[in-house]
Parts: C-alpha cells; sequence; structure tokens
C-alpha cells in the first residue's frame, strides 16, 4: 500500500477546470439527462451489515451498478453521456443557438447526429455505453476491441448496432489505434482515457459517473468515512473521489484507489509521484481494469484528493465475487464480475493487515462505501468462475432485504 495523506485535517483542492467537471452543478447536469433516458433508475445501495460485523467497521454499503441502464456496468453512465453532449453541442453549432436535452428526438438533431460517428477502444463495458449513446441519439459508432476482450463482449457491444474492429495487442494498443484511425477518418474519438492534448471529452465521461455518488449520498443515513474504489486508467475512482471532495470538503472520507497486481498503473503512479507506463504482463481475471498506462486527467485529480493506493492479487478477486454470491447470514447477494467487487477486495485486505488498517484508521467507528462496478457482463466466464449462474445467485434473495 501506498499512502499520501490520511489526516483528517489534510485539505487539497481540485484545480478549478477539474471541479467544475465534476462539482455539483455539473452533477446535477448529468441527473437532468438521466431524466430523459427511458430505462433509468437509481441503482441499490446495499447494506452489507453482516460483513461489516466480521470485518470490524460500522457499515458497509455497496452501490451496484450492476443494474445500470439496462448494460450491468458503471460505465453505462459515461460514455452515453458523452456522446449526448457532443450531439448537443454540434447541433448547437450547426443551427446557431443553444440546444437542450430535451430536443434530443426532434428532426433537426437528428439529422446532425445521423452525419457523426463515434469511436473507442474499450475492454467491454465502455464500448457497450458509446454505442448505446450512438444507437439512442441515431450516430454511427465504430468500437475497437483488442485481442483479449471475449467474443461473448463483442457481440454485446454489436447489438447496439455498432461496427466492430478488432486489434492485435492489449488495451493500449487499441486505444492508439482507435485514436488514428479516427483522426484519418473525422470521427469524433469519445475515450475514457486521457492523453496530452486530450482531456475534456473524458472528462465529460468522468462527468457522468458523478450520479453513481450522488445517490449514494442521498441515500446514506451518514456520509463515509471511507471509500475504496478500483481503478483501471483511474476514470471511476477520480470521479468519485473529484466530486466526495467537491461536495464535502475536509469532510471528505479517506480515500483509498485499488488496482490489479498485474496492471497497477495508478499504483505505480502515484509512488512515482508522475504518469508511469507499467510493462505488460500476464493477463489479469480483472479484464475491465487491464490498463497500463494512466489517464492523465484522472491522475491529476487522484494526485489532490486520494489518500491510499493499493493493489489486490487475482486471487482476491475471485474470492469476492464468490463472497458477495453466498454472503453472511442476513446480507443480500450481489452478482459481481470479475472487476465488479474489487474495492470491496482491497477493504478486506486492508482490514486483515494490521499496518495497512491503522494507516488508514479503519475501526469500528468506519462507515465505507465501496461501488460493484459491473455485473455477470460475461454470463459465461461469471458461471465458470462463481459455478452458478447470475439468476441462481440473486434467487438467494427471497427472503433478504436489501
Amino acid at each position: 500500500m501506498f499512502l499520501t495523506n490520511t489526516n483528517p485535517a489534510y485539505k487539497s483542492s481540485l484545480e478549478p477546470s477539474d471541479a467544475e467537471t465534476l462539482g455539483v452543478e455539473a452533477a446535477a447536469t448529468v441527473s437532468r439527462f438521466l431524466s430523459y433516458r427511458e430505462n433509468n433508475a437509481e441503482t441499490p445501495l446495499v447494506s452489507l451489515s453482516g460483513l461489516a460485523r466480521e470485518l470490524g467497521v460500522s457499515s458497509i454499503r455497496m452501490k451496484d451498478e450492476g443494474f445500470r441502464l439496462g448494460l450491468g456496468s458503471f460505465k453505462a453512465l459515461g460514455g452515453s453521456y458523452a456522446v449526448i453532449q457532443l450531439v448537443l453541442e454540434e447541433a448547437s453549432k450547426q443551427l446557431s443557438r443553444p440546444v437542450d436535452v430535451s430536443e434530443l428526438k426532434t428532426r433537426a438533431v437528428a439529422a446532425v447526429a445521423k452525419a457523426m460517428t463515434v469511436a473507442c477502444a474499450t475492454d467491454g463495458n465502455h464500448g457497450r455505453s458509446v454505442a448505446q449513446g450512438a444507437q439512442l441519439v441515431g450516430a454511427k459508432a465504430a468500437i475497437f476491441v483488442h485481442s483479449g476482450v471475449s467474443d461473448e463482449r463483442v457481440a454485446a457491444i454489436g447489438l447496439y448496432g455498432a461496427q466492430m474492429i478488432r486489434v492485435a495487442g492489449t488495451y493500449d494498443d487499441s486505444v492508439k489505434e482507435a485514436a488514428r484511425v479516427a483522426t484519418e477518418r473525422g470521427w469524433t474519438i469519445v475515450s475514457d482515457t486521457s492523453w496530452t492534448g486530450y482531456e475534456r471529452i473524458p472528462g465529460l465521461v468522468m462527468q457522468g459517473y458523478t450520479a453513481i455518488i450522488g445517490e449514494a449520498l442521498r441515500k446514506m443515513p451518514e456520509p463515509p468515512t471511507h471509500v475504496f474504489v478500483q481503478s483501471g486508467v483511474g476514470g471511476i475512482a477520480a470521479a468519485a473521489a473529484g466530486h466526495l471532495a467537491v461536495v464535502l470538503g475536509d469532510k471528505r472520507p479517506i480515500f483509498t484507489v485499488v488496482d490489479p497486481k498485474r496492471a497497477a498503473c495508478i499504483v505505480e503512479t502515484a509512488k512515482a509521484g508522475h504518469p508511469v507506463v507499467v510493462p505488460h504482463g500476464e493477463p489479469t481475471v480483472m479484464a475491465m481494469l487491464e490498463c497500463y498506462e494512466p489517464s492523465l486527467v484522472a491522475w491529476r485529480i487522484l494526485s489532490r484528493v486520494a489518500d491510499a493506493f493499493m493493489t489486490v492479487e487475482d486471487e482476491d478477486a475471485i474470492a469476492v465475487m464468490k463472497r458477495l454470491a453466498n454472503p453472511v447470514e442476513g446480507d443480500p447477494a450481489v452478482v459481481a464480475g470479475e472487476s465488479g467487487g474489487v474495492g470491496l477486495a482491497g477493504l478486506i485486505r486492508a482490514v486483515s493487515d494490521s499496518d495497512s488498517k491503522a494507516a488508514l484508521q479503519l475501526g469500528p467507528q468506519s462507515r465505507v462505501l465501496v461501488i460493484n462496478t459491473e455485473g455477470a457482463t460475461d454470463p459465461a466466464q461469471y458461471e465458470e468462475i462463481v459455478g452458478e449462474t447470475p439468476a441462481s445467485v440473486l434467487s438467494r434473495n427471497t427472503d433478504v432485504l436489501a
């Protein structure tokens, strides 16, 4: 574990542009956009009181994004939101007047969207969100997937009418190829990672994620004292940490970022104090987090408002999937994909280590928030790992109140 500063008196502020991107007004805009989505509903905030007793903390609440907008992942909030924003901005430009989200289904806006192609690289979930957003507004989508993305995940994206393009190599290779082809063809890249000169659109993607924290805070009796969030390129962790810092100020929780041990680009970046590209090694089961180069805008935010950085092993991620499927008596069962429960895996590892527990000030008064970032987005692989289907796991909740 690598610590920055967990002193309760410690205050750090975001850059003004990042505070605006992840602030209260921006979150309200996201909520308004969501109100125009036909299948919009707040995701459950699950209380894991039995597990909290076992770990020696006051409470554990898990925001379950496996139910988000029919996509089964928190990324449903980011890519599609950015696509809709970009279409409205282009329509405003072409029509020489501000165009509101309420006009999304009008002929004038539809004509603008029809001429646009959005593109991105993905491990699966972000691509589905971008493709869904394009389908919603009538734009075209080109989605680049690397060799490690399963055929089932590729097929799930294709259901939204996207052009699927396979790229040899890793996720980072697909990011570079998507940017190259999009530049050649005049497509708009809607990436969830950022690089030098490309920050605004990834910022919009992150802005979409603020809905998760806003919904959680409204339902929690008290704000959390501790938050553990998993990280790939850093987007979801930065969005959560940044929004909490803006909303709660000096009462913000101790925030821990959790990386896969085999793809720990954010942890290594935190250790170095500047963006670090980690070498490609053995693939991790946490496929949605298998990223070797951090998002620059995400790191800028995390460098200011994250308190600790840690890694978990593949075995930890698998153990949490099984533990959530077969919970402590009285807790509801939760379907978490391979990357979904990694924040919770970080909490479990932290409380099991006396030094980490003390450094993070975890104890009987701690109110912990974690995010299940995905459900069983690859049902066949989920069943292979857990030993039963997602439907079978959820059937355990018949007599349990979440």
